[in-house]
């Protein structure tokens, strides 16, 4: 994997910023606000550090940030299952792309499809002994992985932290819907 070079510096409130960030913005804005630009660019930027980390324990076996999203779904219905409607919209994802990560589990031999007895036209899912078992084995490296990449964090950061992240998600839907109502 290749390394990551930052560039982080405090502001003259002790606060971070990215000074090659800051510099594109500002000559992308034209000397203007740079503000929303920079808070974008360090979500991104949090965004793949996250997930580097987490593709560490999970490239072994293949695993995209979906499948697991998937197993994981599925470890909480082990003796259930869940149909694939079911689980594309609890994962707010197509059925054409839940269908492709149950296809990769399922190679894997994380994941089983049988026929639902309650409606015939459906399929569940579920995660077999194996999938758990991969399950288990990763829980505790991922605590470790989060507990390190969140270091110093207080758990007053880690709540604004979760807020704000979705309320960008929120935001974004809902700019969408107005898009959609006066577009379409």
């Amino acid at each position: 994997m290749k390394p990551v070079t930052n560039d982080f510096r405090p502001d003259q409130d002790g606060t971070l910023y990215d000074s090659r960030v800051r510099t594109a913005m500002t000559l992308f804005t034209r000397g203007g606000d740079t503000a929303a630009f920079e808070a974008a660019a360090a979500v991104r930027t949090a965004h793949h550090a996250v997930e580097r980390l987490r593709s560490r324990g999970t490239d072994s076996r293949g695993l995209s940030a979906g499948a697991l999203d998937v197993l994981v779904r599925l470890s909480t219905t082990p003796d259930d299952g869940m149909t694939l409607g079911a689980l594309a919209r609890s994962a707010g994802v197509s059925a054409r792309n839940v269908t492709g990560l149950v296809d990769t589990l399922e190679r894997d031999g994380l994941v089983a499809r049988e026929p639902d007895p309650t409606d015939r036209r459906s399929v569940l899912a579920r995660i077999t002994p194996t999938g758990q078992e991969w399950l288990d084995a990763f829980r505790r490296p991922s605590q470790v992985a989060m507990e390190a990449i969140f270091r110093g964090f207080t758990p007053a950061d880690l709540t604004a932290l979760r807020h704000l992240c979705l309320r960008l998600a929120d935001n974004q839907r809902l700019i969408e819907e107005h898009l959609d109502r006066t577009t379409g």
